[in-house]
């Protein structure tokens, strides 16, 4: 299992230290990038997306909640990314994601796609074949401490029966109301990657990360 504190909730008062604990405990760092358009919110940039690159080896998986993923791919490649995800309901079609998914992989960077709640895995099927990622929303994009969508764990069965039978090997990642009473259930349905914000930089950092992660 790999678990992917999701710095938008981290507290930038105690920026190193938090960082220390991250950088101890974990394999990746999930970094939020939302553009005020295509959610109602917005958050970082490519220069606080570098101090983290400058003060950590941990993998560093960028989610654009944006309107043109194509332009912030390029951004945030640039700055060091070692894998982009976007959302495939910034486009009309599945030619353009389909596009920014091969653009992506050409610069020996991971792709990624993401569904909102209200995304069916059928919608996304013609894209599986070429993705390193499939993340799916828990929550509503846009904002911090929302509780889970009960419905993921279907869409996660089902990204998993897909995988298998279709030989593919993209990684399953959750995000969004993320908690040690819900994180057991995500792993055993498949999930491989969690993402975790609220719930782990709420109280004891290292303590928190240890009670949802699992291991095969």
């Amino acid at each position: 299992m790999i678990i992917a504190p999701s710095i938008l909730s981290l507290d930038y008062t105690d920026f190193r230290n938090q960082l220390e604990v991250l950088n101890s405990k974990c394999d990746w760092i999930h970094f939020d990038v939302m553009d005020g358009h295509f959610v109602p919110n917005l958050s970082f940039g490519p220069d606080i997306f570098k101090a983290f690159r400058n003060n950590s080896d941990l993998y560093m998986d960028v989610h654009l909640m944006v309107t043109d993923p194509d332009y912030f791919s390029d951004v945030f490649i640039k700055a060091g990314a070692d894998g982009v995800t976007f959302h495939v309901e910034a486009y009309e079609n599945m030619i353009d994601s389909l596009k920014l998914v091969r653009k992506i992989r050409s610069r020996y960077v991971r792709a990624g796609i993401s569904i909102k709640p209200g995304t069916s895995v059928d919608s996304i099927i013609p894209l599986l074949d070429e993705v390193d990622l499939v993340l799916v929303m828990s929550v509503e994009p846009g904002y911090g401490g929302q509780s889970f969508i009960e419905d993921t764990y279907d869409k996660i069965r089902q990204l998993k029966d897909y995988k298998h039978f279709h030989n593919l090997d993209y990684l399953i990642e959750v995000d969004g109301g993320i908690n040690d009473k819900n994180a057991y259930s995500l792993f055993k349905y498949g999930a491989d990657v969690l993402v975790a914000g609220s719930y782990v930089f709420n109280g004891d950092l290292a303590e928190n990360i240890d009670n949802i992660n699992f291991y095969e």
